[in-house]
């Protein structure tokens, strides 16, 4: 048995959970889930029924994680080795960016691609503020620094790279090129390559 097995769809938010396992060097099957159908066991494991959730093995028992988010991060500590992880010096802005990404980050490219956006007196209660804020912020961390840690590849660019990169594909985020460059960088890595081309694969296949 592979030491995870993971619960995705190729036309999800489980492409990230993909490359950060791809990153760490992770062995797992896969398991597709059809939202129309979805296994009985990936509903014991997350009843949410959200893609990715992953199902850790060990000899203690089996370990559900869920959120991309989440699932990055834990990799990267199951898997030290793979060297994804901050050094003390590198700690604040590995976890400031990596939940920056999951909470403002994300919120600010659904609420603009659902076009339902707080309007100037309710930003105080969004928790992302504004799309421009949010893009602006971002912006300016990653045209001072190579990676979210500085300059190195850590699991927080997983995180964050991701949510640039869909933001970037689907015309939501602007090209700045602070967030162009940092999405190349991002694709230019192998597990990167080697994990969209597993998905890119099946998302072919689904459509025939």
């Amino acid at each position: 048995m592979a030491d995870y097995t993971f619960f995705t769809n190729p036309m999800s938010r489980g492409q990230i959970a993909r490359w950060a396992l791809h990153e760490a060097g992770a062995k797992y099957e896969q398991v597709l889930v059809d939202w129309k159908d979805k296994p009985s066991a990936f509903l014991a494991a997350n009843p949410m029924g959200k893609v990715p959730t992953i199902v850790h093995h060990v000899e203690a028992g089996d370990r559900v994680v869920t959120e991309a988010a989440a699932i990055c991060l834990y990799l990267a500590e199951m898997h030290p080795e793979a060297g994804l992880l901050p050094n003390d010096g590198e700690m604040a802005d590995y976890y400031r960016w990596t939940l920056f990404a999951s909470g403002p980050i994300e919120q600010a490219i659904t609420s603009r691609a659902l076009k339902f956006e707080p309007k100037p007196d309710q930003e105080m209660m969004a928790g992302w503020g504004s799309f421009e804020r949010t893009i602006h912020t971002i912006d300016e961390k990653l045209t001072a620094d190579t990676w979210v840690c500085g300059e190195r590849f850590t699991m927080a660019d997983v995180y964050v790279g991701s949510a640039i990169d869909w933001g970037l594909t689907f015309g939501i985020m602007p090209p700045m090129p602070s967030l162009v460059g940092y999405a190349e960088r991002c694709q230019a890595r192998p597990a990167y390559k080697a994990a969209k081309s597993i998905d890119g694969k099946l998302i072919e296949e689904m459509k025939k």
